[in-house]
């Protein structure tokens, strides 16, 4: 075999490699837009069911007035960017706050035993467990993304195609901590 034989083959195979490493960077990129797209789709469920929550908690919760205005006020700001990791950190953000709401409620009678009120936080509730799926579905193809972005040798072409990692949607800490039951026993 001649040393032009050679240097030809050692070219395609390199130029091969490049091709279905970029592509393989592709779909894996893709994918995680496609999964970001469906974490929109339950945030926007999330703000589409706040207004009538905050609606209607309005009419019973007079003293919580700050804390609803803070909901409307996260969900406009998570709506209007477009930076993921601003979107994230913003939902983390409104994921505490419903949280506080959750639990203020708890000291209305009226509100919580109101159909409409039941009916939306129910409403929430799905959405919620819905967000958390996706966020796992996201948070697996953000890790198989990063990693091929970051493992050799596949780095190289990714580096040289300008290819960035992308942000994981992380739970805010005090939902990733486990809960003091004595705490919440005791009524402290």
């Amino acid at each position: 075999m001649s040393i032009t034989t050679i240097l030809i083959i050692l070219v395609i195979g390199v130029a091969g490699f490049v091709v279905l490493t970029y592509n393989s960077l592709i779909a894996k990129r893709n994918q995680v837009k496609s999964i970001e797209a469906g974490v929109d789709t339950q945030l926007k469920r999330r703000y589409d069911l706040l207004p009538n929550l905050v609606a209607t908690a309005k009419a019973y919760m007079t003293h919580e007035a700050e804390l609803l205005q803070n909901i409307v006020s996260l969900r406009e700001k998570a709506q209007a960017t477009n930076s993921t990791a601003e979107k994230f950190a913003l939902n983390n953000q409104l994921s505490s706050v419903l949280s506080g709401l959750r639990i203020r409620m708890e000291n209305y009678p009226d509100l919580k035993s109101n159909q409409n009120i039941l009916h939306v936080q129910q409403a929430l509730t799905d959405v919620e467990e819905q967000i958390s799926a996706a966020r796992r579905a996201y948070n697996g193809a953000v890790e198989v993304y990063n990693n091929a972005i970051e493992m050799f040798p596949s780095n190289l072409i990714a580096r040289q195609f300008g290819f960035t990692q992308a942000s994981f949607f992380d739970i805010p800490q005090n939902e990733a901590e486990a809960p003091n039951m004595k705490t919440l026993f005791s009524g402290k």
